[in-house]
């Protein structure tokens, strides 16, 4: 008696155990997490395999055809997480994907899945969107649209293929001016989104479309990233876009574009001043424009006999809707990057841009740049710099 009375506890043990976990030992969650996992993966291969039929026995969610001429080397998705209620279920996963030739690290995106379990027991996709907090990617939009320059890829939704052809043409030769100014230890291509309007511009940066108006381009990228790292993306806002000049339309490319060959030495401790300043001066550096041509809001304060008594913060390019004070902070950096290169040389400014991101952090970076690549302090820098505004803005 004894003997069984302590075998029975372990015996209801072993059956609570059986019951919880249901055949196979594995709980029922895991089960569909991994059936949707599977799922995933057959709808990822038909993708990278241009499989449309393949893709439409996954379900709907993103309409095939936005996806098609996308040109991809890598798409895959990781389920991270299933919220599942009787025959439908909502899954959050990553999406990792490469485009071919230009992403040397796959990008990541969040997404949410709806799902629904059809009557063979087999899941399907329903809706496929970005997750919460998450941007949008250019294929929410519509269908993308392609169209491929000599070192640049441009992606298109809701444009013309004569419209994709001018960004094309115009970061071709973005690319070489860059490396002129720059040097060439950078990948030399540039990726380029061209949404519909500000909206799809705001919608894939995840941002307020008043954040972007009036902004013509954008760079999206890590600082400091390392040389295995996703292509950074010209985002385009083509509402401010078309309000440019021919000389305005290259200048804005090349500046984004050395906003590319730059990232990798581009850290915390670059202050705004330096990194927007310094991409101005790529734009302009070829564009045949005088410095009051460059700088029209800078040169009126100048004239009016307000001349800055320091170079701009990093507050001062945020996107406040004050259009004047973000044209003057990015003139002032401009016009301090000129008086590098007219007063030390280009190549000087290139080396002073590099000595300042390899600091890490922002504390004495500016200044041991300057001391030792210029042979100057913040102080003497700022006095020389208000003079160089007096005589060529004055």
């Amino acid at each position: 008696m004894a003997g069984r009375r302590s075998g029975s506890p372990v015996v209801a043990l072993v059956v609570l155990l059986v019951f919880l976990t249901g055949c196979g030992g594995r709980p029922a969650a895991d089960s569909a997490t991994a059936d949707v996992q599977r799922l995933l993966d057959r709808r990822a291969a038909a993708v990278l395999d241009h499989d449309e039929r393949a893709y439409a026995r996954t379900g709907t969610g993103a309409d095939y055809a936005h996806l098609r001429a996308l040109p991809l080397a890598g798409w895959s998705y990781r389920v991270t997480g299933l919220h599942r209620t009787g025959d439908t279920a909502t899954a959050d996963a990553e999406l990792r994907y490469r485009v071919a030739g230009y992403d040397r690290a796959p990008v990541t995106a969040g997404r949410t899945l709806r799902l629904s379990r059809e009557a063979d027991g087999q899941w399907s996709v329903d809706a496929d969107r970005p997750a919460r907090k998450s941007a949008q990617q250019l294929w929410d939009q519509g269908p993308v649209q392609v169209v491929r320059g000599e070192r640049s890829l441009v992606l298109g939704v809701g444009q013309s293929g004569r419209s994709l052809r001018g960004f094309a043409d115009l970061a071709d030769r973005a690319v070489p001016a860059v490396s002129e100014a720059w040097g060439t230890d950078w990948g030399r291509r540039v990726v380029l989104l061209v949404p519909r309007s500000l909206e799809g511009m705001a919608a894939l940066l995840g941002a307020p479309a008043s954040s972007y108006r009036g902004i013509a381009a954008v760079t999206t990228g890590e600082t400091g990233a390392p040389a295995r790292a996703p292509a950074d993306r010209v985002i385009v806002n083509p509402d401010a876009f078309a309000l440019l000049g021919t000389v305005g339309e290259q200048v804005v490319v090349t500046h984004e574009t050395t906003h590319v060959a730059t990232r990798a030495h581009t850290t915390p401790a670059t202050p705004l001043w330096l990194s927007e300043g310094y991409a101005d001066w790529v734009g302009y550096r070829t564009a045949g424009r005088t410095p009051r041509e460059a700088a029209p809001e800078l040169s009126r304060a100048v004239t009016r006999g307000q001349i800055p008594s320091a170079l701009p913060d990093d507050e001062d390019f945020g996107f406040t809707g004050d259009a004047s004070r973000l044209a003057r902070a990015y003139e002032s950096g401009w016009t301090a990057c000129r008086l590098i290169a007219d007063r030390w040389g280009e190549a000087r400014l290139g080396e002073f841009y590099r000595a300042v991101g390899e600091h890490r952090k922002r504390a004495g970076a500016v200044e041991e740049a300057m001391r030792e690549v210029l042979g100057t302090t913040p102080e003497a820098f700022t006095e020389e710099w208000r003079g160089y505004l007096r005589d060529r803005l004055g």
